[in-house]
């Protein structure tokens, strides 16, 4: 792998002390292996990012990659979460392992295009022997860093569930996959690429003893824990009339909090489960345009940054966002605040350091998420030359006020997967061409 010096940036930022400097970045090994001014590297590669932010890449840590293929999907279009659900859960029983593999691949090709160098996935069903390695392939190929997890869903409409019966598996046969997919696939160590967490879908769609079962399991393995929580008044109404209790308590009792837990949306959280998730260190994935496409609601992200809780981004799938750009999810959530709170609820700098760094606390990676010697030379440069900032101040701020809100280079690993705003690791229109084809026979 050779030495990549990018030389000459506007401004690089931000390191764990969220200091920004002029100058210049080191990569070497995968690793960040010195910043400051003037570096010189002999054998280097030389990336000029005059005119350019140097931003850490960005983290998004909730999704559903499977769901590119069903985008603006009549019928749910303008439903709220569980009448969405019930719309397309009939299309995506139709999915097979080559219309996993291939809507993985667009997704991811979409988050890197944006900035992001490391998403995890929530894969919870499995219709028509497809499985969790058919997305690590496809990030494989694209080059990201995947933290794919394990889904699940296994009460049906016949148990009460919402899902419809054909998409449900037995506990057993869940749990077993579990420890399969991490033996195949999870790695522990700095730098890894791949790490799978354990993520049963939702206290609408899974047995409690499942929950309590995947969450023991998750820790005799030590992966990390996801699942959707609070998302809207129906889930709290749900969780009221079925378990007799509000979403944390549900949540608490079944071992699903802890630094090694993230629940995704949270948009209901009253005081005592966002202190609750301070106390225990619980993280959140907040995915500010799905809460909106589907009328959620705006989640209290500046009580639970003041508590203390760990937030983080999520685009959420593309049938319910229904795009894949982190930046301009960082733009979302910033605003969001803002309408809710004030126009001083959330400035430009905190909601970039969310997306970057709050995405790396989240998920457990210590290495990533700033740009200092050490870390993982995971790595985005922002072009602010175009239209979209002329004109602007302060570049940083103008990344999240204005744009742009396509990255011009990406480096994972000290790898290049983006180049002058292209994808350097795909044929990306003849994936698209198929993208296009699998959703037409879908149609059919």
């Amino acid at each position: 792998m050779p030495e990549i010096l990018i030389k000459n940036a506007t401004v690089v930022t931000m390191d764990a002390t969220r200091r920004e400097f002029v100058g210049d970045v080191l990569l070497r090994g995968g690793v960040i292996a010195a910043v400051g001014q003037g570096l010189v590297a002999q054998r280097a590669e030389v990336v000029d990012a005059t005119g350019c932010v140097v931003t850490p890449g960005l983290v998004n840590t909730h999704h559903h990659l499977y769901q590119t293929l069903t985008r603006a999907v009549p019928g749910g279009q303008d439903a709220l979460l569980f009448g969405w659900l019930k719309t397309l859960y009939p299309i995506w029983a139709r999915f097979g392992p080559e219309e996993m593999f291939v809507s993985a691949q667009i997704g991811l090709a979409e988050l890197a295009l944006s900035g992001c160098t490391m998403t995890s996935d929530h894969l919870y069903l499995y219709p028509n022997g497809s499985r969790l390695d058919d997305t690590i392939a496809a990030a494989a190929e694209v080059g990201l860093r995947f933290h794919p997890t394990r889904g699940a869903m296994s009460i049906g409409e016949s148990a009460g569930g919402l899902p419809p019966d054909s998409l449900v598996e037995r506990e057993a046969a869940i749990l077993d996959d579990m420890i399969r997919v991490v033996d195949a696939h999870h790695d522990p160590k700095e730098g890894a690429m791949v790490r799978v967490g354990l993520a049963p879908c939702s206290p609408f769609s899974v047995s409690r003893d499942l929950m309590r079962e995947a969450a023991l399991l998750g820790r005799d393995k030590g992966v990390m824990l996801h699942t959707h929580l609070a998302e809207n008044e129906e889930d709290i109404a749900y969780s009221l009339a079925k378990f007799g209790c509000r979403p944390g308590q549900y949540a608490e009792d079944l071992g699903w909090t802890g630094d090694d837990v993230w629940h995704a949306h949270c948009v209901k959280l009253d005081v005592g489960e966002i202190s609750l998730f301070a106390r225990t260190g619980t993280g959140v994935a907040h995915c500010p345009c799905s809460n909106c496409r589907l009328g959620s609601g705006i989640a209290p992200v500046r009580a639970m940054r003041d508590a203390g809780v760990k937030v983080a981004l999520g685009v959420d799938g593309s049938a319910s966002n229904d795009a894949g750009n982190l930046v301009a999810e960082a733009r979302m959530a910033m605003l969001l605040q803002r309408v809710a709170r004030g126009a001083d609820a959330m400035s430009a700098r905190e909601a970039l350091e969310i997306a970057t760094l709050g995405g790396a606390q989240v998920l457990g990676r210590s290495d990533l998420g700033s740009i200092e010697s050490g870390k993982r030379a995971d790595l985005a440069i922002w072009d602010m030359r175009g239209i979209e900032a002329a004109g602007a101040w302060d570049a940083v701020a103008a990344l999240m006020l204005c744009g742009p809100t396509r990255v011009r280079d990406l480096f994972v690993e000290g790898r290049q997967v983006v180049r002058a705003g292209h994808l350097a690791t795909l044929d990306l229109p003849h994936v698209i061409e198929r993208q296009n084809r699998l959703a037409a026979r879908l149609m059919q």
